[in-house]
C-alpha cells in the first residue's frame, strides 16, 4: 500500500520517527507541496492513503486521484479539505481533535504575561545595560499589568476555552464565556453570558471558537466599540477572526491595549498584514502546538486513525 505525506516538515523537521506509518506501507514523504492541483495528483500517483497538514485537498484533487481511499489531515482544522468531494468518492477523512489542548492553553498565557510583564523588553533592556546604569533598584520601562482582579472574557468554551479558564482561576482572574451553545457548568466561579455582554465587562478577551462563515471576522470594528477601553485581546485560534485592518487601527488609537496572537488570517503572514507593524502587537508563528512533545502526540494519534480505518472501524473521522 502506497502513502503519501504532502507537507510532512512542519510536523516533523526530522526530530521525530515516521516508523508509525511505515509499518502500514511504502511511505513518500514531501516536506512541503504547493496548492497547484497538477503538482498535488502527481504527487499522490495511485497512493490509497494521503497526510496533510495544510496542502489543500479541493474536489479536482480528489475526483481525479485514481486509488485514493483515505485522507488523514495532521491537524484539528479541515478547512483544507473538500469534505463534500471526499463524500462522493467514498473518501474516509480524519482529523487529530484535542492533541494540543494543554500546549495552546500555556501558549495563551505565555502571550498574555509577556503584554502584561514585559519579559522579553525588560531582558533586553538589562543586557543593554540599563539596570548597570540605573539609579534605583528596579526600574520598568512600560506598565506591568497584575491580572488578580481581572475578567477573563473567553469565547468558545471547548475543551481549550476551559483550560484556559482554569489557568486564569489560578490567577485570580474572573472568568466569564460565550458559547454558541449553551453550555452546563457546575463551576460557581465561571458564569456564561452573552456576547454583548462579554465584550462589555472583559479586561481581557481570550478566543477558542473555529473559523466558520458565522465567526469569521467577529471581532471587527462594530465588536470592538462594544468592548471597554484598554482591552488586551489573545487570539490562538485562528487569524480569521479578525478583522486584522480593524484590529490593527485599534491597537493604534488606544482602544485596544495590546494584541497577543499566534495565527494570522494568511500563513505565513503577509508582509503587508497591518497587525506587523500596529502598536503593541505581540505575534508569534502559529507555534502554540510546535512543542516536541505535542508533535509526537498528534502523530500518535495520527497513526492510531490510520490503525483503525485499517481494521475496519475508522476513529476521528470529520464528515
Amino acid at each position: 500500500m502506497k502513502i503519501v505525506d504532502l507537507d510532512g516538515y512542519a510536523l516533523n523537521p526530522g526530530d521525530l520517527s515516521w516508523e508509525g506509518f511505515e509499518q502500514f506501507g511504502e511511505l513518500t514523504n514531501y516536506d512541503r507541496t504547493t496548492d497547484d492541483d497538477a503538482e498535488i495528483l502527481k504527487r499522490i500517483g495511485d497512493a490509497e492513503i494521503v497526510l496533510t497538514n495544510k496542502t489543500r485537498l479541493d474536489k479536482k484533487v480528489i475526483d481525479e486521484a485514481p486509488q485514493l481511499k483515505y485522507i488523514g489531515v495532521l491537524a484539528t482544522g479541515y478547512n483544507v479539505i473538500d469534505i463534500e468531494a471526499a463524500k462522493e468518492n467514498n473518501v474516509v477523512v480524519t482529523n487529530i481533535p484535542s492533541y494540543g489542548t494543554d500546549a495552546v492553553a500555556q501558549h495563551t498565557f505565555a502571550l498574555l504575561l509577556e503584554i502584561t510583564n514585559q519579559v522579553g523588553l525588560h531582558s533586553e533592556a538589562v543586557r543593554n545595560g540599563e539596570w548597570s546604569s540605573a539609579k534605583d533598584f528596579t526600574f520598568w520601562k512600560t506598565p506591568l499589568i497584575s491580572l488578580t482582579g481581572k475578567t477573563l472574557g473567553i469565547i468558545g468554551f471547548g475543551r481549550i476555552g476551559q483550560a484556559v479558564a482554569q489557568v486564569a482561576r489560578s490567577f485570580g482572574m474572573k472568568v466569564i464565556f460565550y458559547n454558541h451553545h449553551h453550555k452546563d457548568v457546575a463551576e460557581d466561579w465561571i458564569k456564561q453570558v452573552t456576547l454583548d455582554q462579554l465584550y462589555a465587562q472583559a479586561d481581557v478577551i481570550s478566543l477558542h471558537t473555529p473559523q466558520t462563515a458565522e465567526t469569521e471576522n467577529m471581532i471587527n470594528q462594530a465588536a470592538i466599540a462594544k468592548m471597554k477601553d484598554g482591552v488586551i485581546l489573545i487570539n490562538t485560534a485562528r487569524g480569521g477572526l479578525l478583522n486584522e485592518g480593524d484590529v490593527a487601527a485599534a491597537l493604534n488609537s488606544g482602544k485596544l491595549y495590546a494584541l497577543g496572537a499566534d495565527v494570522a488570517s494568511v500563513e505565513p503572514i503577509s508582509h503587508d498584514n497591518p497587525l506587523i507593524t500596529a502598536k503593541n502587537a505581540f505575534l508569534t508563528p502559529h507555534i502554540a502546538w510546535a512543542a516536541t512533545e505535542i508533535r509526537a502526540r498528534l502523530m500518535g494519534i495520527a497513526v492510531d486513525n490510520l490503525k483503525a480505518y485499517l481494521y475496519g472501524q475508522p476513529e476521528n473521522v470529520v464528515d
